[in-house]
């Protein structure tokens, strides 16, 4: 394991060689998803894991895979940890992973095409997640473009601790192949996980300048259930899409009810 450090990128070694790539993962305690991750990521010409003092095991087994792995025990939010493994990494262009997420076989494809010819500085992946046991294929679940594959020269994340985005100089380009997201975690462990996020939306909208009322109380779920449930087809995933979509326009209402809370908190002081 090595300290936290940054190396000097490497380039391709000679004409027609593809850019070379560095998979980048962020974990806490994620060994139990692990390496079918690492498996998935092992095209790259590097795995870089990050790791937030792990107590399961999971640097070891990471470390065993092939990976190099770091230990950055301060946490500094979604957005700051994965820029802080970015810039770690050994080379420009990065695929960035979640411990839970997997590349299909279409995708790996895709990327290795990009990847001897690059006609863009970042790439974005549908992203097919897995849900009360089924693979959503409508509504919110998907395709759930997510933008992993840039080069750092031209794209970074942002600071944002939750909900963190790639920040490019350059629109992305759409890639063919899934980025398949198969979390073991329980619903109840799934609803705990919104409620932290809402809680941390709620605080960074506030300290933002932003207010909630009644009209985003009860029109931004009703208005989320419409687009997603039946313009995005989420009826056809079954009641495992429409438990996902409720979810997500739970999160809306108790979004804007926490910041209710806390700009009725501060009007009380």
């Amino acid at each position: 394991m090595q300290t936290e450090s940054a190396e000097t990128p490497q380039q391709p070694s000679g004409p027609g060689s593809r850019q070379p790539l560095s998979a980048v993962i962020i974990t806490k305690n994620a060994a139990a998803q692990l390496a079918a991750c690492l498996e998935s990521a092992a095209f790259a010409e590097e795995i870089l894991l990050v790791d937030s003092d792990s107590s399961d095991g999971t640097a070891e087994l990471a470390a065993k895979n092939g990976a190099r792995v770091i230990q950055k025990k301060e946490w500094l939010g979604f957005g700051r940890q994965k820029q802080f493994a970015v810039e770690a990494a050994r080379h420009d262009w990065v695929l960035c992973l979640d411990a839970d997420e997997r590349i299909s076989t279409t995708l790996r494809a895709s990327i290795l095409a990009v990847l001897a010819a690059p006609a863009a500085q970042a790439y974005a992946m549908p992203r097919c997640n897995r849900f009360m046991g089924r693979w959503l294929r409508h509504g919110e679940g998907y395709p759930d473009w997510s933008l992993r594959l840039f080069d750092r020269r031209h794209a970074r994340w942002s600071d944002d601790p939750v909900h963190e985005k790639v920040l490019t100089e350059t629109p992305a380009v759409r890639l063919a192949g899934d980025l398949l997201h198969e979390s073991a975690e329980t619903l109840a462990r799934y609803l705990d996980k919104q409620n932290r996020y809402t809680s941390m939306q709620a605080e960074l909208m506030f300290k933002a300048g932003k207010r909630a009322g009644l009209a985003q109380l009860l029109l931004s779920p009703g208005l989320r259930f419409i687009k997603f449930y039946f313009l995005r087809l989420g009826f056809l995933d079954g009641s495992a899409g429409l438990v996902h979509i409720l979810i997500g326009c739970c999160n809306s209402f108790h979004k804007y009810a926490k910041l209710m809370a806390l700009q009725q908190e501060r009007d009380r002081k």
